[in-house]
């Protein structure tokens, strides 16, 4: 096997996602130049390294060592050490850092720094905060290396064994070893597959019963990422016995086993045994009991003289409800639990309005909050009133450190006389449930929403189970008011989820369809559309008033090549525009980008009205802003978000971004856009619905433009297949109200 010691000159490729790296290094002594392939997830620029591996000639590139093994050596000239501290590789230190630590301390700085950090204080600019993160850095790499090595032997990516060492620390080959299926449960994204590929190779027996134990649970969890809170037992053991290819009796006894220590809970219903993992069973049951006892609650204040009330709100807003409008407002105020539920432009907020003011002029307090931050801006321009996130209604971030992280709860509730929910489709079981926990008998809940949007992307089918129950008063509005009459875009929204074809290019009206045939001519055309048409057209800004909406994810008009090809039209690479690589995209700033996964403890902070600094924690999945800066120095990437917090991400936190030229219609729910664009040229039947379309039209303010196919429009208004998600919170809401009245 070969050998070579050398200093990095290049860095050609490197794939972030796995650390595949092709790099030229100069032999130490000599001017010769060769290059190597392999996995390299750390190497640095100007680092010293010792490679072994074998001689390989390629077809095109010629001479290279294909490396086998690899490891970091200390540089032994001035020169070598700075380009070595320059290079990124320690946090904290870049290239003028790195000029000023070899001029005060020479060739024993990296003894200083793991030896005796303190001193890094002496040098200008370095304060003791800068100074103890770079020897943690500059420890942790070291440490990393030695994790590296060990994890991407069995195929582990480097992005996920970043996230694997940041979860163990310096505990990792050790916890591994012992359970290599504890990362299916704690890591997010490596799934039981991956586990058991190393559980195997470690030696694992096929029939152990931890392999099978971890095998359901990892079903269970990957049905709740379907939105099933619960599965039928039959269907989860035969899905248990196909993955982990056992005896079925195996996976049987595992089951008990797993219900016996309470990590599984099973239910007999009317018609077959339901399996929950344990916390969504306890939020499901607990949910149910929680809104039965707010709706029962025989202390909750009623009002005299509403109707006269009413009136009066009308007089003073020079406007007159409609029937369910009024209906809506009633029942709202006599009720502890109330549901209004309507497509747009039949006058929820109107409703809501009213429904706010006759508190307010009863002396009662209002929170309003909704599951995202653009619906809770939008609720708060509706409402004249200050609208939360649900999250930060329940103080997500702020206290301890305990696990139940909301603050506000049954020992620590809100503080108010009615919450009033909107956009309730997005809400899943487990927000339900923590709100639910922190609301005192006498609280008036009052939840808004469209029933036919798509569901929430957590588990549960909160809203439509509770409509469905027929145990809570739910108020219809399905009247189209006349001024919203004009709008083509809500008389389409209608006729859509009708199951009616949308009228298409009415004259003077606000819902376009430009028809294209084939993938390349559909790119094409949005690019035109967001570039230059529609801003001629409309002065609409590229990036603040207009949003591409995908049905898919791949392909040519799929939501990843499109933000491939807008983000060269967009915001291309300019000298003064810092970028970082990671996978297959390249972040820039400038970059409109989304947060994609709920990360409750990533930190923000904002300047509130009073100028004062604001602190939090939680930044989640849908959330959108724009790079403000990307700091290789510091390896960060910063973001703010459109309700203008302020977030700065890791390098290893960047799988939890991406770019939002385009974004898939599931993640626009809760959100509005001035202008939608929406292409349609194919897809399965299974995912091109007509609740799909009808959820990415209604996200539109001002305009709608489909461009594809026309038939493929027709084929998903008649398409009214709607995706079966196991949930029993229907059922227990029936069964608890029977024994309420019983």
């Amino acid at each position: 096997m070969a050998e070579v010691i050398g200093i990095v000159e290049d860095i050609i490729f490197r794939n972030e996602e796995n650390g595949f790296s092709v790099v030229e290094i100069r032999e130490e002594g000599t001017d010769n130049i060769i290059t190597a392939v392999g996995n390299f997830p750390f190497i640095s620029h100007g680092e010293r390294v010792r490679l072994e591996g074998e001689w390989t000639t390629h077809r095109d590139y010629g001479r290279q060592l294909k490396m086998v093994t690899y490891s970091s050596a200390a540089p032994s000239s001035l020169a070598g050490m700075e380009s070595y501290l320059a290079s990124g590789l320690i946090k904290g230190v870049g290239s003028a850092t790195a000029q000023k630590l070899i001029q005060h301390f020479g060739l024993d700085v990296l003894d200083i720094i793991q030896f005796n950090p303190q001193r890094l204080t002496e040098v200008e600019g370095i304060g003791q905060t800068r100074a103890d993160m770079i020897a943690s850095s500059f420890s942790e790499q070291k440490e990393i290396r030695e994790v590296m090595i060990f994890l991407q032997s069995y195929g582990i990516t480097t992005a996920y064994a970043l996230k694997i060492y940041k979860a163990y620390g310096g505990n990792t080959i050790r916890l591994v070893r012992e359970n290599p299926y504890r990362l299916a449960e704690d890591i997010i994204g490596i799934g039981f597959k991956t586990a058991d590929r190393i559980a195997r190779s470690m030696g694992v027996d096929l029939n152990s019963p931890y392999r099978i134990m971890a095998g359901i649970r990892y079903i269970l969890g990957m049905a709740a990422s379907e939105g099933h809170t619960c599965l039928p037992r039959e269907e989860l053991l035969k899905k248990a016995v196909s993955l982990l290819a056992v005896d079925p009796s195996l996976t049987e006894n595992a089951l008990i086993s797993l219900a016996v220590s309470q990590a599984l809970v099973m239910e007999e219903t009317d018609h077959c045994i339901m399996v929950y993992l344990a916390g969504y069973y306890q939020a499901e049951a607990g949910t149910a009991r929680m809104l039965m006892d707010l709706a029962a609650d025989r202390s909750i204040r009623q009002f005299k003289d509403l109707e006269y009330k009413i009136r009066r709100f009308e007089e003073k807003n020079q406007i007159s409800l409609a029937d369910q409008q009024r209906e809506a407002v009633i029942q709202a105020m006599q009720h502890g639990v109330t549901v209004i539920t309507g497509g747009p432009g039949t006058g929820k907020t109107t409703a809501i309005n009213c429904i706010i003011d006759l508190l307010e002029e009863e002396g009662l307090k209002a929170e309003l909050a909704a599951p995202t931050g653009r619906a809770a801006k939008r609720m708060t321009e509706a409402t004249g009133r200050e609208a939360k996130t649900i999250h930060r209604l329940l103080e997500y971030g702020f206290g301890d450190e305990s696990e139940d992280a909301f603050q506000r709860n049954e020992d620590n509730p809100i503080k108010a006389d009615a919450v009033i929910i909107d956009e309730m489709s997005m809400v899943d079981i487990l927000l339900i449930y923590h709100l639910l926990k922190a609301l005192v008998p006498g609280t008036r809940l009052i939840m808004a929403g469209d029933a036919d949007q798509l569901p929430s992307v957590g588990p549960g089918n909160v809203l439509r189970d509770i409509i469905q129950s027929n145990v809570i008063p739910v108020i219809h509005l399905t009247e189209i008011f006349r001024q919203a009459q004009e709008s083509m875009i809500i008389v389409n929204a209608h006729r859509i989820n009708r199951g009616e074809q949308p009228l298409l290019n009415v004259k003077n009206k606000d819902f376009f369809f430009d028809k294209r045939h084939d993938a390349v001519e559909v790119l094409r055309t949005l690019e035109e559309l967001v570039v230059s048409r529609l801003p001629g057209f409309g002065g609409y800004h590229s990036l603040r008033d207009i949003q591409i909406m995908a049905p898919m994810r791949k392909g040519i008009t799929g939501v990843n090549n499109l933000n491939i090809e807008l983000q060269k039209k967009l915001n291309p690479p300019a000298p003064c525009k810092k970028e970082k690589s990671y996978g297959e995209f390249i972040f820039r700033q400038g970059d409109k980008v989304m947060q994609v996964k709920n990360n409750y403890r990533l930190e923000w902070s904002r300047h509130g009205e009073d100028g004062m600094a604001l602190e939090g924690e939680g930044v989640f999945n849908g959330d959108v802003g724009y790079i403000q800066d990307i700091d290789p120095e510091e390896q960060t990437l910063t973001v703010l978000f459109d309700d203008d917090k302020t977030v700065v991400y890791e390098f290893s936190q960047l799988d939890e971004l991406e770019l939002s030229y385009a974004i898939s219609i599931h993640k626009s729910q809760g959100s509005e856009f001035p202008v939608v664009i929406i292409p349609l040229v194919s897809g399965p039947p299974m995912l091109m619905t007509r609740n799909l379309l009808y959820t990415g039209v209604t996200r539109a303010r001002e305009m709608v433009v489909l461009v594809g196919r026309e038939n493929l429009i027709h084929r998903m208004v008649d398409n009214n297949h709607i995706a079966r998600r196991y949930s029993c919170l229907k059922d227990r809401l029936k069964q608890i109200f029977g024994m309420v009245l019983s």
